[in-house]
């Protein structure tokens, strides 16, 4: 047997790029792409693609060159996450909730050749080029700036430039029948795309991933999810965001349609899923306060009927979903899927696969279980808890709590230029989330906290997942987070950050309403995991796919401090001048002293 060799007929490297190909020629009338009035086919898509990869060839783009992109869900973001890797390229798709700074540190950083820009953030693109070529000073030189190409609306041109070059004159220009690869072999152990982790400061991290745990991740997650033949997928979820969870080449891989829209507001969603008949999403569990607050009904309807003509499918990801939250959006008729994951594992690393016997249980009781992260995809290997101190695996009790661990081809290939990061984020084989979690009798996983989340209470760890989970159950809670406020005897005690669905509560009465909210979690949990202190704001700050920014709450944590207390009642004082006005979110480019967000941005 060892004399049967690879060869071309029984051997080809794996590639997500390879769905294009096949969806035009087995769905070449299908319906592609929506924006707006405009719709493509897959066999324009695939066109389209091709002239891209033949334009960038044209400019002398290469093997592992990387082009930066800066747009909203829109068909050329979509189309250059295969035009850009048929070039040989490597796509870098930008945060696009990220200032001028961190935007040009990307663009130092990825050595970036060609940038793409969306007219909407033509301004801060701009400002980005300026930081840049300061940042170079004496060093700059031609090669050492990015080509830069503005993306205008294909479906209500504005006309907005920034230079000579327009994305929709670009394809122009491009050859419909470019052979990708064909001047190089394809390693499926070469780059495919550069994502930075949310949160890039001065010391980004910038995570590799391959084509082959590109491919592998993406048909993982179609199968899991069971994805049929002919979605219709609403983009609620970034595409720069871990190449939206794969699913830019998994809706190629089963003939979909990709219903692009260009913000992420209940009107649009609602829209685009009556009219398109939308049948999959993804997004935050915060998007599910957006569709809740602008459902398409009355504000006091008590109807558990679904709203839906027909159910949609919602994989979501980030702070578990509290299950008092999970039980609202599917009475509107969403159909929920909860997953865990992170950038460096090519997004999700765990999906929570339903079990037929769970339909006989009741809603409370499915909706707890939905909201654990669920088992392993199957393009990993290996899945554990462990002891990080001895990396011995702690038992599946649902109780002994360790490090999440993982590897598997889908992991990331490493940290670009950081050769330090990369080895301290893998130890003995295994991948370090970072995430604190459990192990449940029947194999399934649980996230307890993120490892810099777990508050210490007098030597008792809190959990703030599980303190949010009873804040959700407040009827007036809209949104919450818990994190660690400074205390004088116990070290860190619970503060809360809420968002009120009462948009507005009276300074009067705020003290009163701290104190409401106080005891009402003090019936549900232990007196020293309830919050100590609770912080009312407008709006709690968000990344650009909805996740909380702990870190920002963190620090404005450090300036309250609790007052001692030798008995277990709650000293709930009056809030001082600086808290009781209902303060609206500082961004973190005014919070100077802040410490950097972690480095693996979860789902």
């Amino acid at each position: 047997m060892d004399r049967l060799p690879k060869c071309g007929a029984n051997y080809t490297p794996l590639s997500p790029l390879t769905f294009l190909p096949r969806a035009a020629s087995v769905y070449p009338d299908r319906i592609s792409i929506i924006y707006g009035r405009t719709h493509f086919n897959w066999g324009q898509t695939y066109e389209r693609c091709l002239r891209l990869a033949s334009s960038l060839r044209s400019v002398n783009i290469g093997k592992n060159d990387v082009v930066s992109v800066l747009a909203p869900n829109v068909p050329a973001l979509y189309e250059m996450h295969f035009g850009v890797p048929m070039a040989g390229a490597v796509l870098n798709a930008i945060n696009t909730r990220l200032d001028a700074n961190n935007i040009a540190t990307i663009l130092k950083h990825s050595e970036a050749k060609v940038f793409f820009v969306d007219y909407q953030y033509v301004p801060v693109a701009s400002e980005a080029i300026k930081l840049l070529c300061d940042s170079l000073g004496s060093t700059i030189s031609q090669s050492s700036i990015p080509l830069v190409i503005v993306i205008d609306d294909v479906d209500s041109p504005k006309g907005i430039r920034l230079g000579e070059l327009e994305y929709e004159n670009l394809l122009l220009s491009g050859n419909p029948n470019y052979v990708p690869f064909g001047d190089q072999i394809l390693d499926e152990w070469d780059p495919i795309t550069l994502n930075y982790t949310s949160g890039t400061t001065s010391a980004p991290k910038g995570v590799v991933y391959s084509h082959r745990g590109s491919y592998l991740s993406t048909k993982s997650l179609i199968l899991q999810w069971e994805m049929k033949s002919e979605p219709v997928y609403l983009w609620s979820l970034p595409m720069f965001h871990c190449n939206g969870w794969t699913f830019t080449w998994g809706v190629a891989a089963r003939g979909g349609t990709n219903v692009c829209i260009r913000n992420t507001c209940a009107e649009d969603m609602h829209h685009a899923i009556t009219v398109h008949k939308v049948t999959h999403m993804c997004c935050a569990p915060i998007v599910f306060n957006i569709l809740l607050e602008g459902k398409p009904n009355p504000p006091h309807h008590h109807n558990n009927q679904s709203l839906l003509s027909h159910p949609v499918e919602v994989l979501t990801g980030g702070a578990p979903p509290p299950a008092a939250l999970l039980e609202k959006i599917e009475e509107l008729g969403f159909h929920v899927t909860h997953a865990y994951g992170l950038t460096e594992a090519t997004g999700p690393a765990l999906v929570c696969e339903w079990q037929t016997k769970w339909n006989a249980l009741p809603n409370h009781e499915q909706s707890k279980l939905k909201a654990r992260q669920g088992v392993s995809v199957l393009s990993l290997a290996e899945i554990d808890v462990k002891v990080l101190e001895t990396m011995v695996s702690v038992p599946r009790d649902g109780k002994s709590v360790g490090e999440i661990v993982l590897r598997g081809s889908s992991i990331m290939k490493g940290y670009f230029k950081d050769e330090e990061a990369t080895r301290k984020a893998f130890k003995n084989g295994w991948f370090l989330t970072g995430d604190v979690g459990i192990i449940h009798p029947d194999g399934y996983f649980e996230i307890k906290d993120r490892s810099k989340d777990v508050i210490i209470s007098g030597g008792e760890n809190i959990s703030s997942v599980e303190v949010e989970a009873v804040l959700y159950r407040h009827t007036n809670i809209l949104e919450a987070a818990v994190v660690a406020m400074p205390h004088p005897f116990f070290g860190e005690t619970p503060c809360a950050f809420v968002t009120l669905r009462s948009k507005s509560v009276p300074k009067n009465e705020e003290t009163k309403k701290e104190r409401e909210i106080i005891e009402f979690c003090r019936k549900s949990l232990p007196h020293f995991m309830a919050p100590k202190k609770v912080v009312f704001l407008e709006e709690l700050p968000k990344t650009a796919t909805g996740k909380i920014q702990k870190f920002e709450l963190r620090a404005l944590a450090k300036t309250y401090r609790s007052p001692p207390t030798s008995s277990s009642t709650p000293q709930v004082k009056s809030i001082d001048q600086h808290t009781t006005t209902r303060r609206p979110y500082v961004p973190d480019h005014q919070h100077p002293q802040l410490e950097q967000v972690l480095a693996m941005s979860r789902l």
